[in-house]
């Protein structure tokens, strides 16, 4: 007499379908999705710490810098308050330099308000490839000049803050929706039988 062990697997084809699909959606996003500018957000702080050489001013400021690098555009939305030099004279991005040493303006604040404490925005177009590089690669920087602090009273670095973008977190949520689909595959197959044949 001769015994056999045989191992039967039951596979659901309906979850491998549904594994299929969404890989099949997943692909298509990822192909059909549009060029899409890179826009980055800055948040950058402004004190005379931060001005080379450093200055004891007490005066401060913050600024939203928004850049686009399709469209060529830095947005700024700044305020500042106490300016202890006087009335401020001009204020500008310079670029492109480490952090700890002063370079040549690359876009001028036009219409900066003359005074010891206010607010000020813009959207500058026209920016060159260049000098957005340079913003992006932190190596640009906001700085106020006035009549006692000509080289600028305050100043603050732009540089990255570790932020995803929207896409990339498309992207996470596609890759755990899939592992979720291949767990529940898993989780509901049938385990081996084993039976004895003669």
């Amino acid at each position: 007499m001769r015994t056999r062990l045989t191992t039967s697997l039951t596979f659901d084809w309906s979850h491998m379908k549904h594994l299929i699909a969404i890989a099949a959606c997943a692909i298509a996003l990822i192909f059909s999705t549009p060029a899409v500018a890179t826009i980055v957000h800055y948040d950058v702080a402004l004190s005379g710490a931060e001005s080379v050489p450093a200055n004891a001013s007490t005066a401060f400021g913050s600024a939203s810098v928004t850049v686009d690098d399709v469209a060529d555009t830095v947005g700024i939305i700044l305020s500042f308050t106490g300016l202890t030099g006087g009335n401020a004279r001009a204020a500008h991005i310079h670029c492109c330099v480490a952090t700890n040493a002063n370079g040549p303006v690359i876009i001028p604040f036009t219409g900066f308000p003359a005074a010891t404490s206010g607010t000020y925005s813009n959207l500058f177009t026209g920016i060159s490839a260049a000098n957005i590089l340079g913003i992006e690669s932190g190596l640009a920087y906001i700085n106020i000049h006035d009549a006692v602090f000509p080289g600028g009273e305050i100043r603050g670095d732009i540089l990255a803050a570790s932020v995803p973008e929207p896409a990339s977190l498309s992207l996470v949520g596609l890759a755990l929706l899939g592992l979720l689909g291949v767990h529940r595959i898993r989780a509901k197959r049938i385990p081996p039988e084993c039976s004895i044949s003669g």
